[in-house]
């Protein structure tokens, strides 16, 4: 039996009450489909290869990490935005987006899934947030030098690092925040962590790194935000009972 869209979305929002978040997009339902779902497309980010993976799967649904309408981007829908509209509406396919909402959850989170990935132990929060951490703290089940730790990164995100060394030695205390987290890394090191993980680098990142001494790993924005939204796709399939898949829609970033 397919499930209702309006169910679906209630679910969704008490789930990850993005009510709580002033967010940089709107979270929830940005492209409305047709009124019931029974076969489901997740994936990181709403590119137009993704929409049209999704429409060749037949989907009713498709749940993004990072969907449209980003603050301070010109609201027209014009040229790439109203080709991607225009392929969910024609097909009858819904959007669903959730930016720090599922970055942040304690079950299905990116961070925690992330975390779990990488068999970190967390033990706290950092990289506060307009008010609310955002990141995670923890420890390895036992302490790894760099390129150990660098090598982990590698199997288990199939992507290669940028690594900036700093001064440590070994590995035990590991902070994380996915995706565009690097200007967190003097939160990072004041937290008392041999090693900061997130997505993306800047240019200042490196020199923090290097005169603080944390060893700092930027293992792709894409690369570290595959997970949230698989474990919330398969959430919801077992909720529901919907088909699921995940589509990877490479990004070397």
């Amino acid at each position: 039996m397919p499930a209702s869209l309006k169910t679906i979305e209630i679910e969704l929002n008490t789930l990850l009450r993005p009510e709580q978040f002033k967010d940089y997009c709107p979270n929830g339902l940005q492209v409305e489909g047709r009124g019931e779902v029974s076969t489901l497309i997740t994936g990181v980010t709403a590119c137009k290869a993704l929409i049209d993976r999704a429409i060749s799967e037949h989907a009713d649904m498709l749940l993004v990490h990072h969907g449209y309408f980003w603050r301070g981007e010109d609201p027209s829908v014009t040229g790439i935005k109203r080709a991607r509209i225009q392929a969910l509406l024609a097909n009858d396919i819904s959007l669903f987006a959730y930016h720090l909402p599922l970055d942040v959850h304690p079950e299905l989170g990116n961070n925690v899934q992330l975390g779990r990935l990488l068999g970190l132990q967390p033990s706290g929060e950092f990289a506060n947030y307009q008010g609310r951490n955002v990141g995670l703290i923890g420890s390895l089940e036992s302490s790894c030098s760099i390129p150990e730790f660098t090598g982990l990164l590698e199997s288990r995100l199939h992507r290669k690092p940028l690594v900036i060394e700093g001064d440590r030695t070994q590995i035990n205390t590991v902070a994380w925040c996915t995706g565009a987290a690097q200007n967190y890394i003097e939160e990072a090191v004041d937290a008392g962590a041999d090693a900061f993980v997130t997505g993306e680098v800047s240019e200042s990142t490196v020199h923090i790194a290097r005169e603080s001494g944390i060893a700092f790993f930027s293992a792709g924005h894409h690369a570290t935000e595959r997970y949230g939204v698989q474990a919330l796709g398969s959430y919801l399939a077992d909720q529901f009972q919907l088909q699921h898949s995940f589509i990877d829609i490479d990004n070397p970033v």
